[in-house]
């Protein structure tokens, strides 16, 4: 991002003390360049707030009609444990820091054709497999 022509500014400052975190709006003047990336933002926000990227989260960035102006949000958090407990899990996988646990297809199909077999809140206890 080494390029001067983008400036980031931050407006609707607020310090979160019960989150842990600070929180703004994020203004991106890149006049006749394309959308610029997040982690370029993250980078540079860190820069300002005095701290590493991996605490902030940005996010919800629209362009303006005709370009060369972008809005989002963004997230500075005081440590990595408070951002991990307090950020939703979406979020956290798109860090890197947070995985799915998801079965393979097969059994999840198994498990879709066993509920189908009962009604109600029996649904519920299908979970297990026999053998």
């Amino acid at each position: 991002m080494g390029d001067s022509a983008v400036t980031i500014r931050t407006r609707k400052f607020m310090t979160n003390r019960l989150l842990n975190r600070k929180q703004m709006v994020v203004d991106i003047l890149h006049p006749g360049k394309p959308t610029v990336p997040k982690t370029d933002v993250r980078e540079r926000l860190a820069q300002v707030y005095k701290t590493t990227p991996d605490v902030v989260f940005c996010f919800g960035f629209r362009t303006h009609f005709g370009g060369g102006k972008t809005s989002g949000f963004a997230l500075v958090y005081d440590s990595l444990d408070y951002a991990k407990k307090i950020e939703p899990n979406f979020r956290l996988q798109r860090h890197g820091l947070y995985e799915k646990k998801k079965p393979s297809s097969k059994q999840r199909k198994e498990r879709k054709n066993r509920q189908k077999k009962v009604r109600g809140t029996a649904k519920a206890k299908v979970g297990t497999g026999k053998k």
